[in-house]
């Protein structure tokens, strides 16, 4: 599996807390690629790591392990609400997304546990894969066998 990091090039950043960062991304993304039709790549366009289920995003990461990265995920929106106000200063209102349905957590914090993100990710997967057609949900499911 190819590792999506950029360079940080030039950082001035601990380089516990970026390759604690790193890590982190690289669990997440081996994470979402391991559900069934997911791809996870870096998109040029965005400038970001791309969580897609089938054309659908279900996630958007920081390209660098910076102190300021973070992963967008989907969620429902008392869920979301609820999770701003247990970790105020870790999960805010998504980033250049829909702030009801979307969160951002920022991954230089240890208040979550990696395991916990990665089950924010499997609700983010399920959501979106939910809202797919019947069409892309029988493609989808033909894959899985």
């Amino acid at each position: 599996m190819a590792i999506l990091i950029a360079e940080s090039g030039g950082n001035t950043m601990s380089t516990s807390i970026e390759e604690k960062i790193a890590k982190k991304m690289q669990r997440f993304q081996a994470f979402g690629e391991g559900l069934p039709g997911a791809k996870v790549y870096y998109r040029e366009d965005w400038d970001a790591i791309y969580f897609d289920l089938v054309g659908k995003q279900f996630g958007i990461m920081s390209p660098q392990p910076e102190e300021t990265a973070f992963l967008t995920l989907k969620n429902l929106p008392e869920v979301n609400e609820t999770l701003r106000e247990q970790f105020p200063d870790v999960i805010i209102p998504g980033y250049y997304a829909n702030k009801t349905h979307w969160n951002t957590i920022k991954l230089a914090s240890d208040a979550l546990m990696e395991e916990n993100i990665e089950q924010m990710i499997l609700v983010s997967y399920d959501l979106v894969k939910q809202k797919l057609t019947k069409k892309k949900k029988s493609e989808l499911e033909n894959s899985e066998s």
